[in-house]
């Protein structure tokens, strides 16, 4: 483990070098590659340096006790030694969960779609509060969030809504958010003040690049049609929207948010190839650890996963036991802690299993 902590901290120095040099600055591809690669070695360099720091307090603290003859400071050094030592433990934990390889999907930019579940208007507008609560923590992470599909209800709930989020580490972060999400309170209509329990189904996919996922055209069916809802005059008049169905597995993609019926396509493609994608890392996932999908699910998606009780002001996840009592707060996107949580459970669990 150290020879390779030695090998990253020659890396993360070199690559701080190159980030200097005009011939880098000037190439902007090289340039975000480097920053990217600069970004991910600085996390574990970070852990490295305070590893090393306390290392060489321990060694300072035997030589003081090998020298030292005074009781009180023998007393002060063994008991600063114990506390070293301790932290030394952590930072090598902590050290080896960074060491991990990761998800070469971690990286990725993400599908996020959401459909009302069970519960009628009152799931159609908690799948608006949670469409939300993710675009205002896209909007805090620095991400883009551009809109897919959607089919609004009159009342300002979504049946459906499908969004495109753009940014660093968007699926490596939202992934774990797949999975049935569940509500009580009491809906605006419900005049005799009873909680009622609705339900919206949240999914979160990779963004797959051409070169993962090979679409034959003749495995396609694409129909053209007139986008409804909201926007200008050239909307509702000419046939913009398209629909893609991929006949050998029945997926059917449609987007008609752009206006012209070419970057319609172009999205609609991107999003098949996105769901063709997920439908093979599944596949994959079923060969995964027991243990870990049993500690945080991402393939059952029929799964409960969380529950946001209004009368309690709490949000439960079930899968991993986590509650927090700030529900207004976590509904205007302030979700990092749970994402944390879901996230250091994952490394644990392959911590142990030695992945």
């Amino acid at each position: 483990m150290f020879d390779r902590l030695k090998q990253i901290q020659h890396r993360f120095d070199e690559v701080t070098e190159l980030l200097s040099s005009p011939d880098i600055v000037n190439d902007q591809q090289r340039y975000k590659e480097l920053s990217k690669e600069h970004s991910d070695l600085q996390a574990i360099v970070a852990v490295y340096k305070k590893y090393q720091r306390v290392v060489s307090d321990i060694e300072s603290n035997k030589e003081l006790l090998n020298s030292e003859t005074d009781k009180e400071m023998i007393a002060l050094a063994e008991e600063e030694l114990e506390g070293l030592h301790k932290q030394k433990e952590e930072l090598e934990e902590e050290l080896k969960m960074l060491l991990m390889p990761k998800d070469p999907d971690d990286s990725k930019d993400a599908i996020l779609e959401i459909r009302a579940g069970t519960g009628g208007e009152e799931a159609a507008l908690f799948a608006a509060d949670l469409f939300r609560m993710y675009t205002r923590f896209a909007e805090r992470k620095g991400w883009k969030v551009e809109l897919v599909d959607e089919n609004p209800t009159g009342k300002g709930g979504f049946k459906e809504v499908i969004v495109f989020i753009k940014g660093n580490d968007v699926y490596g972060t939202l992934k774990f958010e797949s999975g049935v999400h569940r509500v009580q309170r009491v809906p605006e209509t419900e005049a005799s003040g009873r909680v009622h329990t609705s339900a919206a189904s949240v999914v979160v996919m990779p963004e797959a690049e051409d070169v993962e996922v090979d679409v034959d055209q003749k495995d396609l069916r694409v129909d053209v049609f007139r986008s409804g809802g909201a926007g200008g005059q050239n909307v509702n008049k000419v046939e913009t929207a398209i629909r893609i169905t991929h006949i050998p597995t029945g997926i059917v993609v449609q987007c008609q948010d752009e206006r012209s019926q070419h970057q319609n396509r172009l999205k609609a493609m991107m999003f098949l190839r996105t769901k063709l994608y997920d439908l093979k890392k599944a596949e994959q996932e079923e060969e995964a650890s027991a243990q870990r999908k049993a500690m945080v699910k991402r393939g059952d998606r029929s799964d409960k996963i969380r529950t946001y009780n209004f009368p309690q002001n709490r949000v439960t996840d079930h899968r991993i036991g986590h509650t927090m009592h700030n529900l207004p707060e976590f509904m205007n996107g302030q979700i990092d802690e749970m994402i944390e949580q879901l996230q250091l459970i994952e490394r644990s669990e392959k911590l142990k299993e030695g992945v």
